[in-house]
Formats: C-alpha cells, sequence, structure tokens
C-alpha cells in the first residue's frame, strides 16, 4: 500500500482531477470542500441553461471523488473551521495542495464604489450563483434587483453570458406582462426568434436592452485564444472575435460599447445610478484613455464582469491577486516544502506549456461556432484544466515520493479528525449518497422539462 496520503483544498475540476491522478498512483488523498458539493463553477458559474453538460461534468466528477482512496469532507472551508498551518504543520499530510480556484472578483477600479454592492452594483460571481438558484424553493441567499437598460463592464465569454441573463430575465418578464409565457430555455436558443414569433421587437416591449462595454475594440475581445503571431494570424482571430460577438448580438439583442472604461461612478439617492465612462485608444497594442472625453452613461444597474482571481486565505502567500509560487518548482507555494497549487490557483500555465501545447480554453473551430455550439467551448475549457492538472500531478508524484509520509498513527490520527469533521456536518461518509441528497432541484424539473444544453 502506497503510504502516502495528501490533503486537497478544493474539489471541483482540479481538485478531483488531483484526487484521480494521485488514486491512479494508489496514493490516498482528502478533500476538504468549503460548500455540501464540490462541483464549484459548474454548479455555480455555468449558466444554468447548460443544464446537460452541468450534468455531464457534475457526473465525471462524481466518479473521481467516489473512488476508495478518496475521502471527501463537506463543509471545509480554510480560515473558517480549517487552519492551513495547523494542516500544514500538525496532521502529518505528506503533502498538501490548493486547488481553491477563482471565486474572487477583480474589484472596479474606482474608488468607494464597492459601498454600492447590492445598491446598484453587482459583481459578476455572486450575480451567476444567484442567478443558478434563485428558482429553487427556499433560495437563501440575496435575492437580485434586474433592471432593463443595465451596462455589464467586461469583456469575454463570461461577460456575454451576463448579458444573455438580463436580456433573457427582463424579456421574459416584459413578455409575461402581455400575457405570454416562455422560459429560459426558449429565449436561451434565441430571443430574437422568439420575439419574432410573436411579432414584437425590444422597442415595443418598452426595452431597450443592456450594453457591454469593453475598454478595447471588439477586434481584441479574449473570445479567440488563436495564435496571433503573424499577420495572417492576427488578421483571422480579429475575424472570428467579431463575428461572436456580432452572432451573441443578433440573438440575444444587447448593444456593445467598445472602447471605453469607466472612471467614476453617479450616484442619486444613496445607489449607484450609472458611471462615467472615459473613451480610449489603441497604440501600440496598449489602452490609452481620451482625456476630456468623460460622458455620464445612466442606468439602474451595473453587473462587473471584468475577471475572477484567487480569495486570499490566511497564511496563504499571496503575490498581487495570485497565490505565490516558487518559480520552476511546479507551483510549490513559497516558504513551504510541500504545499502546492493547482488549476485557477496559481497562475502557473507556463509551466505546462514548456512540455505540452495547452492553455487555450477554447480552440479555433469552437470559437467560430460559439453560439451554435456552446457547450463545445465550455468542455473545451474543463478538458484543458484537466490536461493542466493531471501534468502538474504527475511532475508532483515523484516529488511526493520523496517527502516523509505520515506513519501509522498520523495515518489514523489523520482518519479520526477526517471523521469527526464528517459526522459534525452529518456526512457518513456515502460520497454519491451525499451528492445525491444534497444536489438542488433544477429549473428543467420545475418546468417538467428534460435537461437542455
Amino acid at each position: 500500500m502506497n503510504p502516502h496520503v495528501v490533503a486537497i483544498f478544493g474539489g471541483a475540476v482540479s481538485g478531483a482531477e488531483a484526487s484521480h491522478q494521485l488514486s491512479q498512483r494508489g496514493v490516498r488523498s482528502v478533500i476538504f470542500e468549503q460548500n455540501a458539493l464540490p462541483y464549484g463553477k459548474i454548479e455555480d458559474g455555468l449558466p444554468k441553461w447548460h443544464a446537460k453538460l452541468r450534468d455531464k461534468e457534475e457526473a465525471n466528477i462524481d466518479a473521481k471523488l467516489a473512488d476508495p482512496h478518496v475521502t471527501f469532507v463537506p463543509f471545509a472551508r480554510l480560515g473558517k473551521n480549517i487552519n492551513f498551518q495547523d494542516i500544514v504543520n500538525n496532521w502529518g499530510f505528506s503533502a498538501v495542495f490548493l486547488a481553491t480556484g477563482a471565486w474572487r472578483d477583480r474589484p472596479l477600479s474606482i474608488e468607494g464604489i464597492d459601498d454600492y454592492v447590492g445598491k446598484g452594483l453587482y459583481y459578476q460571481n455572486p450575480f451567476m450563483h444567484w442567478y443558478n438558484h434563485f428558482h429553487e424553493e427556499g433560495f437563501e441567499g440575496e435575492q437580485k434587483i434586474l433592471a432593463d437598460g443595465a451596462l455589464v463592464i467586461g469583456g469575454g465569454l463570461a461577460s456575454i453570458d451576463i448579458c444573455k441573463a438580463l436580456m433573457m430575465e427582463t424579456v421574459q418578464a416584459a413578455l409575461a406582462e402581455r400575457g405570454i409565457q416562455t422560459s429560459m430555455f426558449d429565449l436561451e436558443r434565441g430571443i430574437a426568434k422568439v420575439l419574432e414569433t410573436h411579432g414584437l421587437s425590444l422597442a415595443d416591449l418598452g426595452l431597450k436592452g443592456c450594453t457591454l462595454v469593453y475598454r478595447r475594440r471588439v477586434k481584441d475581445m479574449p473570445l479567440f485564444p488563436g495564435e496571433t503571431d503573424t499577420p495572417e494570424k492576427l488578421a483571422k482571430a480579429e475575424a472570428v472575435r467579431e463575428k461572436v460577438l456580432l452572432n451573441a448580438q443578433s440573438k440575444f439583442l444587447f448593444s456593445v460599447l467598445p472602447c471605453h472604461i469607466p472612471v467614476d461612478k453617479i450616484i442619486e439617492n444613496g445607489r449607484l445610478a450609472g458611471l462615467v465612462l472615459r473613451e480610449t485608444k489603441i497604440e501600440d497594442g496598449r489602452v490609452m484613455e481620451v482625456l476630456g472625453s468623460d460622458r455620464d452613461y445612466r442606468a439602474p444597474l451595473v453587473v462587473s464582469s471584468i475577471g475572477s482571481v484567487s480569495e486570499p486565505l490566511p497564511g496563504v502567500p499571496m503575490k498581487g491577486f495570485a497565490i505565490e509560487v516558487v518559480g520552476g518548482q511546479c507551483c510549490r507555494l513559497k516558504g513551504f516544502e510541500n504545499v502546492f497549487a493547482v488549476g485557477n490557483a496559481v497562475t502557473g500555465r507556463g509551466n505546462i506549456k514548456e512540455s505540452v501545447e495547452h492553455g487555450k480554453s477554447v480552440s479555433e473551430s469552437i470559437a467560430e461556432g460559439y453560439l451554435n455550439n456552446p457547450d463545445g467551448a465550455v468542455t473545451k475549457q474543463f478538458r484543458d484544466k484537466e490536461d493542466q492538472v493531471s501534468f502538474n500531478v504527475s511532475a508532483l508524484a515523484e516529488r511526493i515520493s520523496q517527502l516523509k509520509p505520515p506513519n501509522d498513527e498520523q495515518r489514523k490520527l489523520i482518519f479520526e479528525k477526517v471523521k469527526s469533521m464528517q459526522e459534525a456536518v452529518g456526512f457518513d461518509g456515502s460520497y454519491q449518497a451525499w451528492a445525491d441528497a444534497k444536489r438542488p432541484v433544477r429549473l428543467e424539473q420545475l418546468l417538467g422539462l428534460e435537461a437542455h444544453g
């Protein structure tokens, strides 16, 4: 029996793949998950219209975590009921992996704007969590209040998803006021088609739609990760980016305002009532602000979708927004010999590109047909992440084998502590039964539909 035991924080795509790679090598792992379920952004970040894809990816995680080499601990959060230094120094684990992902929204760089979160401002991660779950009976999260004419600050595929969600919710509500009942799944196939069926337009519904604000040009949007090292490749990439966005706009009827950045807030009656936007221009690939071009853009709602970063964890070294790792040490945390970061918890993509070609979130063919096959784009992201983690863990396996494993007494104490934590939250050790019981009700179930997407 392999004597090593590894602690993994985070059980979603990266954590599950890390545990799977260790299991194949006979190494036991304990997954500490901060939520009831380990699905991460598959559950709380992937828009719920991807129902079939969500179910498929969650089943993929279930299969890995049900392995007898894996022990699952729900509701275990670093800095809350788990002390990082205690785990590293006292529990006796051979190694500790951080697969905690990127859950913290990159803040808008406007002084004092976060005072208006929930008062006209939402950030992407809590917004999408709400969107995916607000239909559930007894949903305990903060309810979001949506409004027509919102500004979405961003520019990537996640920003397009925010625009889609805003447009579908406002259009569905406006149609309902006319006695026309439709579902999110109908609208996700194309708002324009649904309105055409009823002989209506946004203007007929009294709507103007949301606006996506991007700091660069449309052709610069991060919608295509293909090579751009020749003029021909760059031209193709730019054309694909423009096509992806145009297709999204034609289906979901939102507007786009490129070459603008938010520089100030508009406050009325204690709420955010819009933003002051400044024009930009691109010079030698850099964003340059056009001084004197500031203009008020009033909006009842602003959603910031400018990226996710690692959440600071007590005791974990950070460098800017990322977990700090030692260069050339395969994602080893600075100051620790047996603690490693994997997946989105570390910006270590370059560690992989030296040996294998990974890191593209969407392939060229998928990007070109994004709206015809959005699930393919997301699936590619998951597979790339698994490949990244698989490569890292393969490299780490040799390092772990050289570390001191826990002795029999330490192993016994590890699993006694683990069992105590499981029992404290009502988990009896049967992973699949727990996952089936805790999985929330799905919108398609409430509507009496089969899983879409």
